[in-house]
């Protein structure tokens, strides 16, 4: 008897199993639960449609048939043994339509094993030991009607894409792909390109005064002339005013004082933090999400680890009780005089689901200061912007005084102005989030009637702006005002548009390629109800109705598949071919067979290969420009490093010329040093043309390049 209770004392506790997606975040978590507990990585989807078949039962309800993800079989078998083992299992994959729908098929395929294991669904915000200690002691059931509304987008997308893409391949190209919501984002950015290339910019001129009190000078610009504002269409325009305006006496006229307070912004959604994150950093959308989640799953913070930030994919600004206590106590600590009596409430935007808060770091008490040992670069830099939006949405607003001053000029009238922070407000937690106009200038003391010396006249010349090119931060916010995607899905709509090569980064802008172009305009022209802006919005309207339990899935599929199953029969058939309209014939001759070599558009972009193909397989990079290094007869070409890396440009007779560039080179070369010259960009200019040559510091903005059918 005392034998058998010793070898029951002696058998070892069944543990709890948590299943989560990631292992850095299974690695986070497993140090707060302790002993009892064991934590796993699903790896994301263990069960999806084959990507080899459309894999949907049209006849059936369209019901999908999903399989267990090749390669994935083993870690499957490995949780369901794991499950087996376990005292508990609690399904904490993401807390949304993805992530539920990945719960959703574990929970099957581990019942399938071992059905009398207890199963739990269990979410939360951020990865802290209170928060994953609260979510295993609140579990959940599988919300069913999210499962739904994430199989009502997976069927959709793959009815779409499994029937558009066959037909781009018969058509244009192997390999294509058309989407639902990246053909509508494609659709958008081919619309503005049009937009750009049809703008007539129309000439105007400025004047701009120096003015000197004192020793201390400034400019102001012409305003009025004569009582009016001043219409300046050419140099001689606003010649004839310096004329009349030479050796007049300058003075204050008029000064006025404006008070202003400025109001935080809220908290981070993805959408915003990918906008700023772009503006202020010069991220991609897809490397913003990226970092955001390595501080999400968690970061060795001294000893600890530790999830830094609540989730990254989210469309509300909503902050908890526990969040508002602490970031208050953080002021109140360290800025109490801009400490607001009540916590700062912002609205929910209509359109936003609100499951989860806004992106906001876990303690306030991590600085960006106190971590900058801890972080990478990258990690700090986005961890700083989000630290300085959150602290600073609760506190007080900043209050600024400008002072605009009036300068009579005879006839004319020269305006300038000054701000100035009269009170600190949320600006004293600010640093990479205040913008230069915050920052303010200095001017010196002025009252009217002061006597000031004209020290010169400038004259400017401009030209109106067009319509500017989607940027990462444009078009994110463009998707997000029509309602097109969702938080998770921004940066990989931009990511497949780039892939595909139906976009092109040109100084952070996104340009449409030839092909692009092409796809758009067969999308448009023959499936226009499909690919536009208020159908894909109004999907996504039907999709959150499923998953609020007003909608059944398989009806609103059924009703969308019967006409545009029709369509694409009919475009099928009646649409002709576009098969080798990119190829382009070129003077280059193969050096292996001596057949001309042609212009192709392969998976990276426009290469050449030998027009004897398939009996000559050369290939080669398209050159760009003649290698300038001395002595050296390479060619610059596009190159890329392994996998998706980043593309530059580097010579053909690599490793002996390790010349490389990450400036493309354009058709042209500098008339004073014979260097090629690359397109360069910055807020000050622009985009201008500069020579690649270090030691030339020559800008290039007026030379002519001229039209080159190598070249896209």
């Amino acid at each position: 008897m005392a034998k058998k209770a010793a070898e029951t004392k002696a058998k070892p506790r069944k543990k709890n199993l948590i299943i989560v997606e990631s292992p850095a975040k299974a690695k986070t978590i497993e140090k707060y639960l302790g002993s009892g507990y064991m934590v796993k990585a699903s790896m994301g989807h263990l069960i999806d449609l084959p990507k080899s078949r459309i894999a949907i039962d049209i006849e059936h309800g369209f019901q999908p048939e999903y399989i267990t993800v090749r390669g994935r079989a083993k870690l499957l078998k490995e949780l369901q043994q794991d499950a087996k083992n376990a005292r508990h299992v609690f399904l904490a994959s993401d807390n949304d339509r993805e992530g539920e729908a990945i719960a959703y098929h574990l929970c099957h395929a581990i019942k399938e094993k071992c059905a009398d294991v207890p199963i739990n669904r269990i979410v939360f915000n951020e990865i802290t030991p209170q928060a994953i200690k609260n979510a295993v002691q609140n579990p959940m059931d599988i919300d069913e009607s999210k499962v739904n509304a994430q199989k009502a987008r997976r069927v959709l997308d793959r009815l779409v894409g499994y029937n558009l893409s066959p037909l781009l391949w018969q058509k244009v190209k192997n390999g294509l792909s058309a989407g639902r919501v990246q053909s509508v984002a494609l659709r958008l950015i081919c619309e503005r390109e049009a937009e750009v290339e049809n703008f007539i910019p129309e000439e105007f001129w400025t004047l701009e005064g120096t003015f000197k009190k004192g020793k201390t000078a400034f400019n102001a610009q012409l305003s009025l002339y004569k009582g009016d504002k001043p219409v300046l269409k050419n140099e001689r325009d606003v010649q004839t005013i310096i004329d009349l305006l030479q050796g007049q006496s300058a003075i204050i006229s008029d000064i006025k004082s404006t008070e202003k307070s400025i109001h935080p912004k809220p908290p981070f959604t993805t959408s915003t933090m990918q906008q700023a994150a772009a503006n202020r950093l010069g991220f991609t959308s897809r490397k913003t999400m990226q970092v955001a989640q390595q501080l999400y799953e968690g970061i060795a913070v001294g000893s600890s680890r530790v999830g830094l930030i609540t989730y990254m994919r989210t469309d509300s600004v909503r902050i908890s009780d526990v969040a508002l206590e602490d970031v208050r106590k953080w002021i109140g600590e360290q800025h109490p005089g801009f400490l607001p009596a009540q916590p700062n409430i912002y609205t929910v935007g209509a359109k936003a689901q609100d499951a989860h808060e806004g992106i906001r770091p876990t303690y306030c008490t991590y600085t960006p200061e106190y971590l900058k040992d801890y972080l990478n670069r990258d990690q700090l830099r986005l961890y700083t912007l989000i630290w300085e939006r959150f602290t600073a949405s609760q506190m007080t607003s900043a209050k600024t005084e400008t002072i605009s001053f009036e300068i009579t000029v005879g006839d004319a009238v020269f305006k300038t102005a000054t701000t100035k922070v009269t009170e600190k407000g949320f600006y004293a937690v600010l640093n990479l989030l205040l913008s230069k106009e915050e920052k303010g200038k200095v001017l010196p003391a002025l009252k009217t009637g002061d006597e000031l010396t004209v020290g010169g006249l400038a004259p400017e010349q401009h030209f109106t702006q067009g319509p500017a090119r989607y940027t990462d931060a444009s078009i994110v916010k463009m998707l997000e005002q029509k309602g097109i995607g969702r938080p998770s899905t921004y940066a990989p709509i931009i990511s497949v548009l780039l892939d595909r090569y139906y976009v092109n980064r040109s100084n952070k802008q996104l340009v449409p390629t030839q092909l692009g172009r092409i796809i758009n305009d067969i999308l448009v022209e023959n499936f226009n109800d499909i690919i536009d802006v208020n159908f894909t919005a109004g999907m996504e309207q039907k999709l959150d109705e499923i998953e609020e339990h007003n909608a059944d899935w398989s009806q609103i599929i059924r009703a969308f598949y019967s006409p545009f199953i029709t369509q694409v029969d009919s475009v099928m058939t009646h649409l002709g071919s576009f098969k080798g309209r990119l190829d382009e014939p070129t003077d280059f001759t193969c050096e292996k067979c001596g057949k001309k070599m042609m212009k192709k558009l392969g998976r990276f972009g426009f290469f050449l290969a030998c027009e004897g193909f398939p009996e000559c397989r050369n290939t080669k990079s398209i050159p760009l420009a003649k290698c300038p290094r001395p002595g050296c007869n390479g060619q610059i070409v596009s190159r890329r490093a392994k996998g998706r890396g980043k593309e530059f440009f580097g010579c053909t007779n690599f490793p002996q010329c390790d010349f490389l560039t990450h400036f493309k080179p354009i058709n042209a070369t500098c008339p004073q040093c014979g260097w090629f010259l690359v397109e360069r960009y910055d807020k000050k200019n622009g985009s201008y043309k500069a020579c690649i040559n270090p030691d030339c510091d020559c800008l290039h903005s007026t030379v002519e390049v001229p039209d080159d059918p190598i070249r896209e």
